[in-house]
């Protein structure tokens, strides 16, 4: 399947196509007799172990966002979402849709995978930074983080950890939402969601678009999301499905404060698809299968005055067959083990001019065991084998331990990981460059040690971490930087807190910190972009008669960049970024609400040259239907 670009034009045609349909939709549920409640869909923990797993069960540190959460506090976008994570700072190179860069754990911005919908979403030599920057979570969508080293379950890119997006099975009565919200910077935006389930059938769709100036010239962003999801039970032991999901985003791209650069534009399409089977072979023995596919195509486009205009196109093609089984016959353990297949297909114009293909065949195993009450242990192993540089063998064994009557759980864990080289690592050339296929995949090996402390009745939960992970094999320049070398080695270590609580008075608060040293031991210089210090922290209060309010507040503190203009290593500037939203519930069906971002329209740059957005303001209706 071939993605068709849009043009500007085409692209802002898409959007406005997509709220005109929104509110379409609107208008018409309202002459349609009142439907039940909406179902809220509890998240599924699944990220640590690959299977269904009760979170005091794990051994790992995972966050699970909802999409409720975000609905209240009215984040949709996806590193909006990631904002209110411990040990997962990301920064936008620009404003709204500009390419996002996250450092979980301080790993490199490359050393994390995203899963979507089962699927991996990038690779060495497929981006997510996009994909960040601009995609949506839906209201049928969970998230979740899981933190440290997890190749043993995901295999490469998993050296930070991972972030899975899934778009989860409907239940219940058939329920809809449509959105609509406009505001400052030339911003409106829609979106519709519905869910539900009909006999043995079961649906879940979303999609959010729109279209936004940012604050400089040549900085629009359009983008369109849609997720899909399907589902049938064929008869007690077997139930099938599908996903589809798309993201297109359009971005006007001026480059730094220094270059204003008035016609630069990127555009991506991304299609992930994916067909599964869940299988009952008898009560003690359950199957899983996916097969699914990606394509993804990004163009950049330099407009030159006199000459030819600079057009780099990448092209990522992925075909990928994941299969697991699990076993409970064994008294207080649960056996997993499966097989991923994969292919994929690289086209860059770009520095390198590369056009390579890849296979991979990869065999893990995970054993969970519960050897007496209230006490947790999982092991596991993997064996990664690709077509271009060899095999990469990687660990994992973690460690849970209720105690004070359940109140309290000990954690931890160790796992290794490794990250695959490049096709311009191992293959690319050019005049000044050739690549070595003679690289090894990058290493690292993690711990951490944790405690988390569940509050009386069930009003939340108190999260402490502190993790320490050590890289080696980096990849990096050669001396001469003609060439890239295993040449360079890594620690991050530092301390993750997270309060989620309902406080007395109604009072919802959601706190992260993160301390981080994180120190490139080859150069002997701490790494780039990785705070020191960073916090996000969120109250919200229902104030009574369907009004709510809610305030944050985020920041930064102590950490490296590069000067845009000198491409000088400096101290960056630490920020404060407040602000605040509420909502008026009208009636069951109609919610308006606003927000307001920046509200001490805080000048400040995430990345160095990129000035972030000031003041905004923006107003928004909900209908549910």
């Amino acid at each position: 399947m071939k993605p068709v670009l849009l043009s500007r034009r085409g692209a802002s045609v898409a959007s406005l196509g997509l709220m005109v349909a929104i509110a379409t939709v609107g208008a018409s549920v309202r002459a349609q007799p009142s439907a039940a409640p909406a179902t809220q869909l509890e998240p599924v923990v699944t990220t640590a172990t690959r299977t269904p797993a009760a979170p005091q069960t794990i051994g790992s540190a995972v966050d699970v966002i909802s999409a409720a959460d975000l609905a209240r506090r009215q984040a949709t976008s996806l590193s909006a979402a990631l904002g209110g994570v411990a040990g997962a700072p990301h920064f936008a190179s620009g404003a709204g849709g500009a390419i996002n860069s996250l450092f979980l754990r301080g790993a490199n911005s490359n050393q994390t995978l995203f899963l979507v919908d089962g699927l991996r979403l990038n690779d060495p030599n497929t981006d997510y930074q996009v994909f960040l920057g601009g995609a949506c979570v839906g209201a049928c969508d969970s998230l979740e983080v899981g933190h440290g080293p997890q190749s043993t379950l995901y295999g490469g890119e998993a050296m930070g950890g991972v972030v899975s997006l899934r778009a989860q099975r409907g239940a219940g009565a058939a329920t809809g939402r449509v959105a609509v919200e406009a505001g400052s910077f030339g911003t409106v935006q829609g979106a519709l969601s519905a869910q539900g389930e009909r006999g043995a059938n079961a649906w879940s769709f979303s999609a959010q678009g729109g279209h936004t100036d940012n604050d400089r010239e040549n900085n629009y962003f359009d983008s369109t999301n849609t997720a899909l999801r399907l589902d049938r039970k064929v008869n007690p032991r077997l139930a099938i499905g599908g996903t589809v999901r798309w993201f297109h985003g359009v971005y006007g791209d001026p480059g730094d404060r220094y270059a204003n650069d008035p016609d630069n534009v990127e555009r991506e399409e991304n299609v992930l698809a994916t067909t599964f089977a869940d299988v009952k072979f008898s009560e003690v023995w359950t199957g899983r299968a996916v097969l699914g596919g990606q394509d993804r195509r990004f163009v950049a486009e330099t407009p030159r005055a006199g000459a030819v205009t600079g057009i780099t196109v990448v092209k990522n093609r992925r075909a990928v067959f994941d299969a697991q089984t699990t076993c409970t016959g064994v008294d207080r353990q649960r056996l997993t083990g499966g097989v991923t297949a994969e292919a994929n297909h690289t086209r860059n114009t770009g520095f390198g001019d590369i056009n390579k293909k890849q296979g991979l065949f990869a065999v893990f195993v995970q054993d969970e065991i519960s050897p007496a009450d209230d006490v947790y242990l999982t092991a596991g192993l993997r064996n990664d084998d690709f077509d271009t540089f060899g095999r990469a063998t990687t660990g994992r064994a973690t460690a849970a331990w209720l105690v004070a009557k359940r109140a309290v759980k000990l954690r931890a864990s160790y796992g290794t990981a490794f990250r695959s080289p490049s096709f311009l690592d191992l293959y690319g050339t050019s005049a000044f460059y050739v690549g070595n296929p003679a690289l090894r995949p990058e290493k690292a090996r993690g711990w951490d040690a944790g405690a988390d402390w569940y509050l009386a009745s069930k009003r939340g939960t108190v999260s402490a971490t502190w993790f320490n992970t050590d890289y080696t094999d980096l990849i990096a320049s050669t001396p001469n930087f003609r060439s890239v070398e295993n040449i360079q080695r890594a620690r991050t270590r530092g301390a993750e807190v997270s309060i989620q609580t309902t406080l007395p008075g109604v009072v919802d608060l959601r706190l992260s910190y993160t301390y981080l040293e994180a120190e490139n031991l080859t150069a002997k210089a701490r790494l780039l972009r990785r705070p020191r210090q960073g916090g996000n922290i969120d109250l919200w209060r229902d104030l009574g008669g369907g009004v709510s309010a809610g305030a944050g507040v985020a920041f930064v503190a102590h950490r490296r960049d590069v000067d845009a203009k000198t491409f000088r290593q400096i101290d960056a500037e630490d920020f404060t970024v407040a602000r605040v939203y509420g909502a008026w519930q009208v009636n069951a069906r109609l919610a308006l609400k606003a927000r307001v971002e920046n509200l001490l329209n805080e000048r400040y740059e995430e990345v160095n040259g990129y000035p972030a957005l000031g003041f905004g303001a923006f107003v928004g209706a909900e209908w549910k239907f």
